[in-house]
């Protein structure tokens, strides 16, 4: 199974919100708020299979020091393929003069993360007010 991963597509909400369903995620709910979030990211990559939106991540930075990455999905029905790999490679490439690049990742992932150069934040806790219920302690999406 062959996928492409791109840095210049164009997204549909239809598919994005099939994605995100398909992963749990609450954002899922807010299709509006989240193709905008999307939309305006400073980088957004997408993994297709056959046209078929697949994976994506994104990425929300100064432009220059910093970079954090929010997001990165792939559909359960393609896991363990290397999609999420070649998402994180892509934005890694994109960012890897940055001083600062960073994400929160929820323990059932942690592993992948690590495999991919990250280390924890040190003695930093992560803290938000959030309104969805998909990251609640002892469930992860």
């Amino acid at each position: 199974m062959n996928f492409v991963v791109s840095l210049n597509d164009s997204i549909k909400a239809d598919e994005v919100v099939e994605l995100y369903t398909a992963n749990g995620w609450s954002a899922a709910n807010k299709p509006s708020e989240l193709m905008s979030a999307l939309r305006n990211s400073h980088s957004l990559a997408t993994a297709r299979i056959d046209d078929r939106l697949v994976g994506l991540a994104n990425a929300i930075s100064d432009g220059y020091l910093v970079v954090y990455f929010p997001h990165m999905l792939v559909h359960p029905d393609v896991y363990r393929r290397g999609i999420g790999r070649a998402l994180m490679e892509a934005m890694l490439n994109r960012y890897r003069s940055f001083h600062q690049l960073m994400l929160t990742a929820d323990g059932d992932v942690l592993h992948f993360y690590e495999a991919m150069g990250f280390v924890r934040a040190g003695r930093t806790v992560p803290m938000w007010i959030y309104a969805g219920t998909d990251h609640q302690q002892g469930h992860s999406a």
